[in-house]
């Protein structure tokens, strides 16, 4: 099957995760056909890197329901292009780590995500993550932004609300 045909099994399985459609292929009758059959968006080469990234990072935004830039959370502002979190307007500095870990929170606020989840958003396959290193970074977030900024769900793992 080429990835068409997967795309197309996939939607109509139901499956919505979202699709960036990188390819060679770059008349305009192919690109209809792509974003027909189901992608989200289309890229074909030649393409630049940092703009595969902003498409991404775009993606993830609309799918998650906020289509800027920009995430709001009562005092914390966290640009997602510039990767910079304000606390009251005051600047904070985080790690990539705490800025990935912010970013995923603050695109499910109110959600429970558990400690695997984290580990499978927040880490190559490579890193061998452990589940303390979670807590540690959790600690560390809750440390620049408030205690209750993020809650423990005893048995299930962590919200923001």
């Amino acid at each position: 099957m080429d990835g068409l045909e997967v795309l197309q099994s996939w939607r109509a399985a139901g499956i919505s995760m979202p699709v960036l459609i990188l390819t060679a292929r770059g008349a305009w009758p192919e690109k209809v056909k792509g974003l027909n059959a189901g992608a989200d968006d289309y890229i074909s080469k030649p393409f630049h890197a940092p703009e595969i990234v902003a498409r991404l990072r775009a993606l993830t935004r609309r799918t998650s329901g906020a289509a800027h830039p920009l995430l709001s959370h009562k005092n914390i502002t966290l640009d997602t292009v510039a990767g910079k979190a304000t606390v009251d307007g005051h600047s904070t500095t985080l790690t990539a780590l705490e800025l990935r870990m912010l970013t995923y929170f603050m695109l499910r606020i109110g959600r429970i995500v558990s400690q695997k989840e984290l580990v499978e958003h927040l880490y190559n396959l490579d890193d061998g993550a452990v589940s303390n290193t979670i807590e540690v970074y959790i600690a560390r977030l809750r440390k620049k932004f408030g205690r209750d900024f993020i809650t423990t769900v005893r048995g299930l793992g962590y919200r923001m609300d």
